[in-house]
């Protein structure tokens, strides 16, 4: 709220229903980075480190084994221990990236991907998550690159920890778009200081992952995508061949085969986040 010499000025906060142009959609939300929490908690958890049961539970209940011999007789870890160990366990320390769950077309969701860790078991989830839409793919591939391309050139991302944040990823039989979401942890750096989301974090350096994560979604998803047109080309070619065996001169039997359309990688600015 700010006051002019002339009028009274108001501040809004533009609220937007992502899910309003969508029929049936499949919604996925991935949260992005190498690290979910700030440094400002892993300092603050350090100072007066205190074992909890709590947190022990919950380790040991995606894997019993996790807990070393003093942990386990304590049944109770620290808050740093489990807040590093919770990144480990999935891809967000290895890809920048992990899911956190994914609602399909006909209401069925899942969030159990807390151990979803490998390029091949993030793959399978991408998979399943794009079932019976191949065709949104190449509109993925093309927002996650105009938001990468945004995010290269603001002021905003150079001077913020980004922590915490998601992107949630929309489709339908006919749209599809990607957006950032969820900044309660994003927080300015220390004056001058800078970040480039891409280095590895130390302590201090305030480095997030983002763009290691960014990075990987786009890698993945154009994987699959040149998965999805070798696959066409294939059954294009199974289909021409199946039918020169019947010994007609048609031209289905000639073994010609349509190219898959190929997707555009121009990036280009997204004109909302």
């Amino acid at each position: 709220l700010a006051i002019s010499k002339f009028r009274l000025l108001s501040v809004y906060l533009q609220l937007q229903d992502l899910l309003s142009d969508y029929v049936q959609p499949c919604v996925m939300d991935c949260k992005v980075g190498v690290r979910t929490y700030l440094e400002e908690e892993l300092s603050k958890a350090k100072e007066k480190p205190k074992l909890r049961k709590d947190m022990y539970d919950k380790m040991i209940q995606i894997d019993a084994q996790a807990p070393n011999a003093e942990e386990h007789a304590a049944k109770a870890v620290t808050k740093p221990r489990y807040m590093v160990w919770r990144e480990t366990i999935s891809s967000t320390a290895t890809l920048g990236f992990r899911i956190e769950g994914i609602k399909k077309s006909d209401g069925t969701s899942s969030k159990d991907f807390k151990t979803t860790k490998s390029r091949e078991q993030i793959k399978s989830a991408f998979r399943e998550f794009l079932s019976g839409h191949p065709h949104i793919l190449p509109r993925y591939i093309q927002r996650l690159r105009a938001i990468r391309a945004t995010l290269a050139v603001s002021e905003f991302f150079q001077t913020h920890e980004v922590i915490g944040s998601s992107l949630l990823f929309v489709h339908d039989q006919t749209h599809a778009s990607v957006w950032l979401i969820d900044f309660a942890k994003t927080v300015a750096l220390p004056p001058h200081m800078r970040i480039d989301h891409y280095s590895a974090w130390k302590v201090g350096n305030h480095e997030d992952g983002y763009l290691i994560g960014i990075n990987n979604l786009i890698d993945i998803f154009v994987e699959l995508q040149a998965a999805n047109e070798v696959e066409s080309v294939a059954d294009a070619v199974s289909g021409s061949g199946s039918g020169s065996g019947s010994g007609s001169g048609s031209a289905s039997g000639s073994g010609s085969v349509s190219p898959a359309p190929a997707f555009s990688g121009q990036e280009e600015e997204p004109s909302k986040m």
